[in-house]
């Protein structure tokens, strides 16, 4: 019997199971909308590297910097036009955000590429090598960002049209972080349609099935799997940008912070399963959101929990790949 449809049914599970322990309805839906955000923008972080692991089985230690230099790259931008960020008009915040993004994807894409040609693809098929050379890369990135940008924590205000709240009944809901549901929501949908509607997915899924049938046919799959590379290091960028508007700041190590976290989310997920990631940064995002209000001791420790009791209900993960 098909239990695909168990992993879902944990999401809402956990939202109701969280409601008596809440004191209010509107903490409730304030930590629920939250929690779902948080989920968001680590499903933006963590997509690019489980597609990268799940198609190219790489061990890219260094996706933390492409979060990283995403950020600084958006965050150039943005505050380059500052006047557009602070202006009250939606179409001039837009104006700024829409700029700063595509520059945040472009240079981490392009870091991306420069990473898989020079770093990865001398060791390709060794784990072991992979973890060592990305993780030394990781930190070259860093030291380079602090002398390109410098050491300081640089200061990152949201847009004004993004800034405080709005009231729906008593709950108080963040702009901002609809904000990151609707871009994480548009990134989960445009992924899944690439990967299972069109001929470019179902390439890149025939070549990680059985690479030499393909490439007999006459398809050039290691330059598809190069741009899946570079897809996954400009989606890092992305969720790196909208990470330092949610936090409204930025440092060098803020990619090597998240990385213990999004690990949790792939392996919750599946390895190398997007919908499973998706599905795991959202209950990761949730339960942070829940247990760091009522019990905050436990907060720190909960990603872990939940991984161990996932693992032991399901030993490969929500969605493993090839299941």
């Amino acid at each position: 019997m098909n239990r695909n449809w168990l992993p879902l049914v944990l999401i809402p599970a956990i939202a109701l199971a969280a409601l008596p322990l809440l004191p209010s309805l509107p903490t409730w839906a304030t930590l629920t909308v939250a929690g779902l955000a948080m989920g968001m923008m680590i499903f933006m972080m963590a997509s690019g590297l489980t597609l990268v692991f799940g198609l190219m089985d790489v061990m890219n230690f260094a996706h933390g910097a492409f979060i990283s230099v995403g950020a600084y790259a958006g965050a150039s931008v943005l505050l380059l036009m500052k006047p557009a960020m602070q202006a009250p008009s939606l179409g001039a915040n837009l104006s700024a955000m829409v700029p700063g993004v595509l520059a945040a994807m472009a240079l981490a894409g392009a870091l991306g590429w420069f990473f898989e040609r020079v770093v990865v693809r001398p060791v390709y098929g060794d784990h072991l090598k992979q973890i060592l050379v990305t993780t030394g890369g990781l930190i070259v990135c860093e030291q380079l960002i602090h002398v390109v940008w410098g050491p300081d924590l640089i200061p990152l205000p949201r847009p004004a049209s993004f800034t405080g709240s709005f009231l729906i009944g008593d709950a108080a809901i963040e702009r901002y972080r609809m904000l990151a549901v609707l871009v994480g929501l548009v990134v989960f949908g445009t992924m899944w349609l690439v990967l299972n509607r069109t001929k470019l997915g179902l390439l890149i899924r025939a070549g990680v099935e059985n690479i030499e049938m393909v490439e007999s046919l006459g398809y050039r799959i290691r330059r598809v799997f190069v741009a899946v590379f570079v897809a996954g290091s400009a989606l890092a960028g992305l969720g790196g940008v909208m990470w330092a508007m949610y936090q409204e700041s930025l440092t060098a190590g803020m990619g090597m912070q998240v990385m213990v976290v999004i690990f949790i989310v792939i392996i919750i997920g599946g390895l190398g399963s997007v919908g499973g990631c998706f599905v795991g940064a959202l209950l990761v995002g949730l339960i942070a959101n829940y247990i760091g209000y009522v019990a905050p001791k436990l907060a720190l420790g909960s990603n872990i929990l939940l991984m161990v009791l996932i693992l032991l209900w399901r030993p490969r993960g929500l969605y493993p790949v090839g299941k």
